[in-house]
């Protein structure tokens, strides 16, 4: 370099390194047509090497005004998970409003409740892009068929409308959750032993997989083990609760217990309830602030961790790339599961306090009239 030259950074960088020009750079890191496969995969290594992250402010104004809508269907509770959802998306969205994207937040109260109708109203409120949690595939499908129809892109997150034409999920692939849990409780309960699973809905995607994971798995890692029930718990706290404390009075025996969604704690009173806390083995989904007491009582044996907030995150960068820089859309992209136990507690964002700008932003997303659906009228 010669004196009084200043190192070049960003896409300069990255341009020189691959020997391209920065027209070229540009359109490898946009998803733009007009160059070869190799050359955009040689130039995003490069940019993954040197840690580049775009200009969004740049970005924005070379894009001038993208006046883009996305639409935001995602449920309230359980708020132990969603609220972490809704803390990625609402994070994303603040990233990249200076795009010019507004954001139409519609939640509804639970999952499988009233998405089908919520679902119709973003579609008249001419969004171009729609993120939805399918808790009703079955309803959804046809909605997200006739919303791609119309050029309007819709990405799935958390659970999934597999049936549908939708163009994106983001998720921990529900399956191979399930699975992970198995081998966990296989590994730790004895030969022959019987569990049972206490899901939220079958009808949804995910919780659906979760089972049929976890029943197939199990008895590969248990010798002569058993699935001996499988209870919906519908999300219901005051249902869970009973569900499971009659399945442990008819099976007194019962080795394990996978809940294979977040709503986790009526199932842990359960165990309290008949002298079982700590004598069996419960895996549970996710993690919050208020499981920290049972993982120290030993009431919870470890946990599948999903990173809610990385997939709302990650539901929002994908549809604001795709609608700002026509960034292709993948048709799947499935997060790895982690395993949650003791040990590692500490670690995760979730045992922090929660964030109170959070909190308020929740609460106006939930009791702003219907009217008031701009980003910035939902203080996010």
């Amino acid at each position: 370099m010669k004196r009084g030259t200043k190192p070049r950074r960003g896409i300069h960088l990255i341009a020189e390194m691959a020997n391209v020009s920065i027209g070229t750079v540009d359109r490898a890191l946009h998803g733009r047509g007009g160059i070869k496969e190799s050359t955009r995969q040689r130039i995003l290594q490069i940019a993954r090497q040197i840690s580049y992250t775009p200009n969004l402010a740049a970005r924005a104004l070379s894009i001038a005004k993208a006046s883009a809508r996305i639409g935001v269907c995602i449920p309230r509770e359980i708020h132990f998970f969603y609220d972490q959802l809704w803390g990625g998306v609402l994070d994303e969205a603040r990233r990249v409003e200076q795009l010019g994207i507004e954001f139409l937040h519609r939640p509804v109260q639970a999952l499988g409740e009233g998405d089908t109708s919520t679902f119709k109203e973003l579609l008249h409120a001419g969004v171009n892009g729609i993120i939805v949690t399918a808790g009703n595939p079955k309803g959804l499908t046809p909605l997200i068929n006739a919303a791609e129809e119309k050029g309007i892109r819709v990405v799935c997150v958390s659970t999934d409308a597999p049936e549908s034409q939708r163009s994106s999920i983001v998720c921990v692939e529900p399956r191979l959750n399930g699975c992970l849990a198995g081998e966990l409780m296989g590994k730790f309960v004895p030969p022959g032993s019987k569990v049972a699973v206490v899901a939220g809905m079958l009808s949804a995607e995910d919780h659906r997989k979760k089972t049929h994971g976890f029943s197939e798995a199990f008895p590969r890692h248990c010798p002569g083990g058993k699935v001996i029930s499988v209870i919906e718990g519908h999300e219901d706290e005051d249902e869970s609760f009973q569900k499971t404390f009659d399945l442990l009075r008819h099976v007194p025996s019962i080795a394990g217990l996978y809940v294979n969604t977040v709503n986790c704690l009526p199932v842990c009173r359960a165990l309290g309830a008949r002298g079982l806390a700590g004598k069996v083995k419960l895996i549970t989904t996710d993690l919050f602030l208020e499981m920290a007491p049972y993982f120290q009582k030993r009431t919870i044996t470890a946990s599948i961790y999903q990173q809610p907030h990385r997939q709302g995150q990650l539901a929002v960068h994908l549809m604001a790339d795709h609608l700002t820089s026509r960034a292709p859309l993948p048709p799947a992209l499935h997060l790895s599961p982690g395993v949650v136990m003791s040990s590692n507690l500490s670690l995760f964002r979730e045992m922090k306090a929660s964030d109170g700008h959070l909190r308020d932003s929740l609460s106006r997303i939930s009791t702003a009239p219907a009217g008031m659906l701009s980003q910035g009228s939902q203080g996010t």
